[in-house]
């Protein structure tokens, strides 16, 4: 199965989904995951803590799914990711939510080191639109994954 990983729209480099606008600071230590481009963050580089409603641009119907949370990204415009095919921040623990097309949550996996067979399994079901990579620490969201 081919997928494909969605990083965070440009858009929210103006106001967040909180309706916050940007504020950009000099990242101190580098290692915030950045959603715009899907990797780590380097010290020095300028970023922005944003909020960022992940089911909003694409769900039919989420409801009190419709969740906000914390997310890095680069304070200017980036390139994005170099590769939206293979999924990233996978070396540490995460979890694997699955969403129907109406933005429900469909259950989910602590996912330790076969990342790639659960979300191999996360798409075994038709009725599964999308899944979310977040980190087991904190939860936030790292980025959302569909087929191709």
């Amino acid at each position: 199965m081919n997928y494909v990983v969605r990083e965070i729209p440009e858009s929210l480099r103006t106001v967040d989904d909180a309706g916050n606008p940007l504020h950009p600071y000099t990242d101190p230590e580098g290692g915030a995951p950045l959603r715009c481009c899907l990797r780590d963050s380097e010290k020095g580089e300028r970023i922005a803590l944003i909020t960022y409603a992940p089911l909003r641009r694409w769900a039919k119907n989420p409801g009190a799914y419709d969740e906000q949370g914390p997310v890095f990204i680069h304070a200017a415009p980036c390139e994005g990711p170099a590769d939206t095919t293979t999924p990233a921040f996978t070396d540490n623990h995460r979890v694997l939510r699955r969403y129907s097309a109406e933005g429900h949550i469909m259950g989910g996996e602590l996912v330790g080191e076969d990342f790639d067979g659960a979300l191999r399994r996360a798409f075994e079901d038709e009725d599964v639109a999308q899944v979310h990579v977040r980190s087991v620490v904190y939860g936030c969201f790292l980025y959302a994954v569909e087929r191709d």
